[in-house]
């Protein structure tokens, strides 16, 4: 037994001298309309070509798991990222179906979109058992010292589930991804902008670092 054990660990030192990684199951969490699915799908169409989910301005879009497998990026400094990417519905302290409303939805969209949301937020929650590293994207433009952003990190925290806050949007007037740093300075923050791409290389070298 501890033969095998050994071998193993000199093998796992060896894929490291070589710069193989495993392939890991990395979730993106965050709140509503932080830009998870945007994020997702900017990796997800700059190295396969497709996308992960739709996105759109009316809060909840994403109310179920949404994976995208065997998705391989290459860093500038010749590193190979493998990773399963998991989307995950925005987490929210509660779904209220009148804020649909605004949105042209009718009485009967909104409360079953609703009642959908309600069941993603619950099945992410669960869905922490099943990855190995976290994404919790943000909003920089947003204040980042929310209850659904503590309620995250704590989670994680108290989990030992290695992260990276993203820090999107830095493309709007208002972004201050240093609000976010300030918030959370116990953790790795990158800003980026998961619309137009920008700093996804720093995203990309911050996930090999720290993540694999």
């Amino acid at each position: 037994m501890f033969g095998r054990f050994t071998k193993y660990l000199r093998l796992e030192r060896l894929a490291k001298l070589l710069g193989m990684r495993k392939q890991i199951q990395l979730g993106f969490y965050g709140p509503v309309n932080a830009g998870k699915t945007t994020l997702a799908n900017r990796i997800s169409i700059d190295w396969l070509g497709k996308e992960v989910g739709k996105v759109s301005e009316i809060p909840h879009e994403t109310r179920t798991i949404q994976k995208i497998e065997n998705v391989e990026v290459t860093t500038n400094n010749g590193h190979v990222l493998r990773m399963n990417i998991i989307d995950m519905p925005g987490i929210a302290t509660q779904v209220d179906y009148k804020t649909f409303a605004s949105y042209g939805l009718t009485l009967e969209e909104s409360k079953e979109r609703a009642k959908e949301a309600t069941k993603g937020v619950i099945e992410a929650i669960k869905w922490l058992d099943n990855v190995d590293a976290v994404l919790v994207v943000m909003d920089a433009s947003e204040d980042p010292y929310t209850q659904v952003n503590v309620t995250i990190i704590g989670n994680l925290e108290a989990r030992g589930i290695p992260m990276i806050i993203v820090a999107n949007k830095i493309d709007l007037p208002n972004a201050s991804p240093a609000g976010i740093e300030g918030a959370f300075p116990q953790h790795v923050v990158v800003s980026i902008s998961a619309s137009t791409g920008l700093n996804m290389e720093k995203l990309y070298e911050a996930i090999q670092e720290h993540l694999t």
